[in-house]
């Protein structure tokens, strides 16, 4: 066993003194050790639950053999980091939660481990440790919050911040904001949409990391916790078995993760999480690749904030699993791919039965012939930039309309909530991605401002951060080169004309080339908004959105 080095041999006397100071005893110490790695913590509300997840977890991994022993990771919850400096610290906590498991992992020489995320960047961080470790893993989530109801009406987090937009706007009063205040969150676990936490965790299903019901099966059910024990039992036969993460998380599993976001109409976040996921395992996912897998997808599903189902449904009609079984009928999976239950994904989902063609449309059926997501180039993002295709509404899946430049989202808000965006405008935030945040900022309050004071069916929103999972309309994030590194972003001014052509895959700057030429040379960089701490070396190392804002290893310096 891999935790033998801690454990056997006369040198490793000091060290069995410690683990007696843990109080573990003799026959603990002949088993195998396994971290069960967990996000608990009692300020984001997709993780208090976690405590409950983590303890079943054990009984599992203990009913099974092994010897479990809980080591901590952090995670920030967006709803609240949102819309203040705090959303800076968002994002990068995707890799301080990949390099602080490591650092356990590696320090305790665990034989393997299970995971418990639950929100945005805890789910893509473990995976990315999963992948560096290589030691046998499963992941199990806190699941989705059930949706709350106002006035009669399903709702979610997304309703909320809308609500915003509608009082300010007059729209609706004040006894209103304060039933969607008290009543549009009513339970634990991930916000009930299909947002980041709940996309990912879905997508770890796909990939073939999670058990089934790890992305849909609600915080609040007891389902939740008997796979928690399942969880347990079968990192316990992964080990035996000798299956780790490389051997589920590959090329091909990734390309299945593709293809089910597309089905799913997942947030554009994913376009950041599975190309640094991929990172990992040595495979260049460019985000660009998402077109080719929109083109042969078609999107079955209309989640919140793109429809009016949620994860609860989206769970009793088959959940993740009736979704990749109705992908089959076009043959667009590698049903070869092994997952976490020890079988391929082709046993996985040979018996399952789509059973609500509302919720999970039949491939013959489907929301629309594309996938979910879109990646738009042109000369105002080279290298790309990307929208939730399948949460725009129709008139603005073409759009043209002048400028209104920001040079931070704060600026933005206050123009929009000050009525001072009019249709048709073309609302741009730039010095917002990862290097000029620092930290790559969610947009999700101008999103749902826009919404909110009735213009989402005629502005677009364009910029180098990017969006909450949340966010629906015209929104077109990471838009690389960002501001910050000198991109065409940093050279629109007020007034310029954008085209926007979702179908056609392109969003463009109707200025001439010679113009574009004339103010770069005039351009130049800013100083850094955050000079110290984590964020400042966060921005030293951070690569561009287009590639995963994954962090680059310095090169080696003269000494």
């Amino acid at each position: 066993m891999r935790s033998d080095a801690a454990k056997k041999g006369l040198q490793q006397a000091p060290h069995r003194s410690l683990f007696n100071a843990l109080g573990m005893t003799k026959e603990e110490m002949d088993k195998p050790l396994v971290a069960v790695v967990s996000s608990y913590n009692e300020i984001v509300p997709g993780h208090m639950n976690l405590d409950k997840i983590a303890d079943a977890v054990k009984l599992g991994v203990a009913e099974a053999g092994g010897v479990p022993v809980m080591i901590p990771a952090i995670a920030v919850c967006d709803g609240i980091a949102m819309g203040h400096t705090g959303m800076k610290y968002s994002l990068v906590t995707r890799d301080l939660i990949a390099d602080s498991t490591e650092a356990m992992i590696m320090a305790h020489q665990f034989d393997a481990m299970v995971c418990i995320p639950n929100c945005d960047k805890n789910v893509p961080g473990l995976l990315m440790a999963a992948c560096r470790l290589n030691i046998p893993t499963v992941f199990v989530s806190g699941g989705p919050m059930l949706p709350g109801k106002v006035s009669g009406k399903r709702t979610s987090l997304s309703s909320i911040f809308e609500a915003v937009g509608q009082f300010e706007n007059g729209t609706i009063g004040q006894d209103k904001m304060d039933e969607y205040e008290e009543c549009g969150c009513p339970t634990c676990g991930s916000c009930s949409g299909m947002y980041t936490a709940n996309s990912m965790n879905c997508l770890t299903e796909a990939i073939g990391m999670g058990l089934r019901g790890n992305g849909t099966i609600p915080a609040v059910y007891s389902a939740r916790i008997r796979l928690a024990k399942h969880a347990g039992m079968k990192v316990m036969e992964m080990l035996e078995k000798n299956i780790r993460p490389r051997d589920i998380i590959t090329e091909a599993s990734l390309r299945n993760a593709l293809t089910v976001d597309m089905a799913l109409g997942c947030s554009t976040n994913t376009m950041l999480h599975l190309p640094a996921i991929a990172h990992e395992i040595g495979f260049d996912l460019d985000m660009t690749l998402a077109n080719e897998y929109s083109a042969k997808t078609p999107n079955l599903c209309h989640l919140a904030p793109a429809g009016p189902t949620y994860m609860d449904e989206l769970n009793e009609a088959g959940g993740i699993y009736a979704v990749m079984k109705e992908l089959t009928k076009l043959g667009l999976l590698d049903l070869s791919c092994m997952t976490v239950t020890g079988k391929t994904v082709g046993e996985n989902i040979a018996n399952v039965v789509n059973k609500n063609p509302e919720v999970i449309r039949p491939v013959e059926n489907p929301y629309s012939r594309t996938g979910g997501l879109a990646v738009l180039t042109g000369n105002l993002a080279p290298e790309g930039g990307v929208v939730k295709q399948s949460a725009v509404v129709p008139e603005m899946l073409v759009h043209e309309g002048p400028a209104r430049v920001f040079d931070c989202e704060d600026d933005a808000i206050k123009a929009i909530l000050g009525k001072k965006i009019n249709p048709g405008d073309v609302v741009v935030i730039r010095y917002e991605g990862p290097k000029g945040g620092p930290g790559m900022r969610e947009m999700l309050n101008p999103t749902s401002a826009i919404a909110g004071m009735g213009l989402g069916s005629s502005v677009a929103l364009i910029t180098d951060g990017r969006f909450s999972g949340a966010s629906r309309g015209a929104s077109i994030g990471h838009v690389s080169p960002e501001a910050a590194v000198g991109g065409p972003i940093a050279l629109v001014e007020e007034g310029d004309i954008i085209s926007i052509n979702i179908p056609e895959k392109s969003i463009n700057i109707k200025v001439s080339d010679e113009e574009m030429a004339d103010r770069r040379k005039a351009w130049q960089p800013r100083e850094p908004k955050i000079t110290t701490g984590y964020l400042a070396r966060y921005a030293a190392l951070v690569t561009s959105g287009s590639r995963g804002a994954v962090l680059r290893i310095p090169e080696k310096q003269e000494t």
